[in-house]
């Protein structure tokens, strides 16, 4: 009689664990806007294969349903501080998770913080298939203070091309993620 009620113990507390794990976890929310302050950034290389990642995913899947993914912020394309943007060659933005409000609107001539055009810079490097590009721009994570960035993009077709972006720092002379004074070129492709 005595181990029928220990096993009950045992299994009254397993289930109040359970219930207390699951009511412990953060909800993620449909309205969320911007990416969890305490993941831990990216690396150069995590960017490029996630970028490439949903490339592939364009090649395989309808447009307005890679779009659609593209665009939820609670979606398989949002991973800590990465995050999928997509735009067609205008400049327009076509899918963005955190920013609903720029679909549909041209960011062509939309200077960054330091007054550098980077959508064109971003839109110039997918022109010729994939590139980094430097820019400056308020990260929502750290308080929108304005931090250096590092966008890699790649063309998905003659028609729109898909980016990310990793912050690294604060805005002075500009040193890539790898360590390397860019300072000549805010802007590189590769």
């Amino acid at each position: 009689m005595k181990s029928v009620s220990i096993i009950i113990s045992l299994l009254l507390i397993l289930s109040l664990l359970l219930v207390a794990a699951g009511c412990t976890q953060a909800a993620s929310s449909p309205t969320a806007t911007v990416p969890s302050v305490t993941q831990q950034s990216s690396s150069k290389e995590e960017m490029v294969a996630f970028v490439r990642e949903a490339v592939a995913y364009a090649h395989t899947h309808d447009k307005n349903v890679t779009l659609n993914e593209f665009s939820n912020p609670n979606g398989s394309f949002v991973r800590g501080d990465l995050y999928i943007y997509a735009y067609d060659f205008n400049g327009t933005t076509i899918a963005h998770p955190f920013s609903p409000e720029k679909l549909g609107v041209s960011r062509i001539n939309e200077p960054d913080a330091l007054g550098t055009l980077f959508i064109t810079n971003l839109r110039n490097a997918a022109v010729n298939g994939s590139g980094f590009v430097e820019f400056s721009y308020k990260n929502p994570a750290n308080k929108s203070i304005v931090e250096k960035k590092l966008g890699y993009v790649e063309k998905v077709d003659d028609a729109w091309w898909l980016g990310s972006g990793i912050y690294y720092g604060p805005v002075g002379p500009m040193t890539s993620p790898s360590g390397n004074n860019t300072a000549a070129s805010p802007s590189r492709t590769g």
